[in-house]
Order: structure tokens, then sequence, then C-alpha cells
């Protein structure tokens, strides 16, 4: 699940998928291995639960989770930090609890999540949106469904598109959002477009790497 979600570029990916899932499953064992030593005394008219006990201090980091995560513009971090923080609360309360070796083992699993599976997680190839511009004379013949031909044949979506129309020179200008798939370090136009500038009657090309 952590993998679909990092190869189509979400915010919460591999990561943070793997530390929320070890946060739920460690709270679990914590508390099933805490029931079989409390219950209601002969003496007492109070039945304890302990459910409410990880559920209220999770449910209070939660709060605190959210104050980390911030959207700059298009791009959104502290998912991982948040979910980071939940799991290390979960692992307090295994410590707190006398489940020492549950604890131990949840942050070694922690760290295995934050460093060799997040630079995994920095290397896959993911879903990114881009823009392209196009310019052409009005009397090469060029139409927005040539265009489209070509976008696909490069392996580019069409998420959105505009269609500009100079009066003057009869120009016109073709605008799209693209999504594709890429590394995260290629921003460089895609080879097979380039061949749209050999094309007669392209006056003009942009492109436009986005998150």
């Amino acid at each position: 699940v952590g993998y679909n979600r990092s190869e189509h570029g979400k915010a919460a990916g591999m990561v943070t998928t793997v530390l929320v899932t070890l946060a739920a499953t460690l709270t679990m064992i914590q508390v099933n291995l805490l029931l079989p030593t409390a219950g209601r005394p002969p003496t007492s008219f109070v039945m304890n639960d302990l459910m409410r006990l990880p559920l209220g201090i999770l449910t209070g980091v939660g709060f605190i989770g959210a104050g980390v995560i911030l959207k700059r513009g298009e791009l959104i971090v502290g998912v991982t930090t948040a979910a980071t923080l939940w799991l290390m609360t979960v692992v307090g309360l295994c410590l707190g609890g006398g489940q020492i070796l549950i604890g131990l083992v949840g942050t070694a699993l922690a760290l295995l999540a934050l460093w060799p599976l997040k630079r995994i997680e920095a290397g896959l190839r993911r879903d990114y949106r881009a823009g392209l511009t196009v310019q052409v004379d009005g009397d090469t013949g060029i139409a927005e469904s040539d265009l489209r031909r070509e976008l696909g044949s490069a392996g580019l979506h069409i998420i959105a598109a505009r269609v500009s129309l100079d009066r003057v020179n009869a120009n016109q200008e073709f605008a799209f959002e693209l999504r594709h798939v890429r590394g995260p370090q290629q921003t460089d136009m895609p080879p097979a477009l380039r061949g749209l500038m050999t094309r007669p009657g392209v006056r003009f090309l942009k492109w436009d790497a986005l998150q």
C-alpha cells in the first residue's frame, strides 16, 4: 500500500504508511498484554477500561502531529514527522507498560523505515505533473488532435488543456497540464517531445516540471 502511494506521488507514502501501521500494531499488542492484568475486583464498583489509555494519548498526540504538517504551494511536508511522533508515543506506552522488548523492537523497525526504507522511497519513479506550452503558426495545419497524439505516444497523460488564438497573426497557443512518470531528479523535457521543435510552424515550446 505504501509503495502504491509513493509511486503516485502522494504525501503519505511508503515510510509514513509503515510508521502508522506499526504504531497501530504496537498499541493493540500492548493493550492485549495488559488486559489480563486488570479487571474488576469483587469489592469494586468500577470496571477498568484499558482501551481508554492508549486511545486518549494517541488522540492527543494526533493534534500535535497535525501541527507539524505544512502545505507550501503544491508541496506537503511534515507527514513523516507527524507519523514518527505518533509512533514514538506508542513506543513510550509500551515501555511504560513494561513491554520493554516490544518497545525496543518498535524503535528498531522505525529506524529501519526512516533510514534504509526512506532512501529506497526517494529513488522510486512516481507520477508528477508538468506544464507544456506550444505556439504554432496558424497556417501550418497543426491541430490539437495532432499534439494530443504526440503527447500520448510520449507516455504523457493530459489532465487539462487550453487553446488560445492570436487574431492578428493567426497564431495558436496550446497549453497542457500533464501527468507523467519519472524519477525525482528527472526534470528535463522528455526526449520524445524534443522532436516537436523541428516540426515546421512550431514557434515556441516551453516545458515546466511541477511537483
